[in-house]
């Protein structure tokens, strides 16, 4: 299921935009920065849980995926590729990946299956980067990754705009937050059991 693996035709997509960028003088990290203000963004429109406010944070999301995309697309452009990016780029992805969650969460006043989902999302996130610390490359596979959550969330927000009641015992919110509990932690499981049987 994962949009991960469009990574390469998203690359070539965003070309006018690296072009743009570089031209105006951004740096690859001022671009995550950047990023990582959207996800502030987005986490607060969706703690106002107004249908404004959904739709707003669905915008913010779908500029912070962008922009984690564009960031490394101009490094490898202005051929600045370094560790320290790649550090900075993926602690304000995690910062991201939390405050997006905790701002679901607190907007639906919903913070037992905030809890769940956050935990299930870093877990995630963690087996893709210690899998790569232990010789088997970035893992960026399983049931969910990190441009599926995105995507997700920015669907979510926009449905969320528009159907206010509950559906059945959670909002679209709620459902959001429980699938990310259940699905994260699985998905955490399948890349690290790939990754035992890869190592075994």
């Amino acid at each position: 299921m994962t949009l991960d693996r469009l990574r390469p035709v998203a690359e070539l997509a965003l070309d006018p935009m690296v072009a743009a960028a570089d031209r105006i003088g951004l740096t690859p990290d001022g671009v995550s920065v950047i990023a990582f203000g959207f996800a502030l963004a987005a986490a607060a429109g969706f703690y106002l849980a107004t249908p404004l406010g959904y739709l707003l944070g669905a915008l913010c999301v779908l500029a912070n995926g962008w922009l984690d995309l564009l960031d490394g697309a101009l490094a490898r452009t202005q051929n600045v590729d370094s560790r320290a990016g790649d550090l900075l780029d993926h602690v304000l992805d995690r910062y991201a990946d939390v405050v997006l969650v905790v701002g679901l969460a607190a907007g639906v006043s919903r913070y037992d299956l905030g809890l769940l989902a956050v935990t299930g999302v870093l877990m995630t996130s963690y087996l893709g980067t210690q899998i790569q610390a232990v010789g088997l490359g970035r893992e960026y596979g399983g049931l969910v990754g990190r441009a599926d959550r995105l995507a997700l969330v920015g669907i979510t927000g926009v449905v969320a705009a528009a159907v206010s009641r509950p559906l059945g015992p959670l909002s679209v919110v709620g459902w959001l937050l429980a699938f990310f509990a259940v699905v994260g932690h699985l998905t955490a499981l399948q890349r690290f059991w790939g990754a035992w049987r890869d190592l075994s």
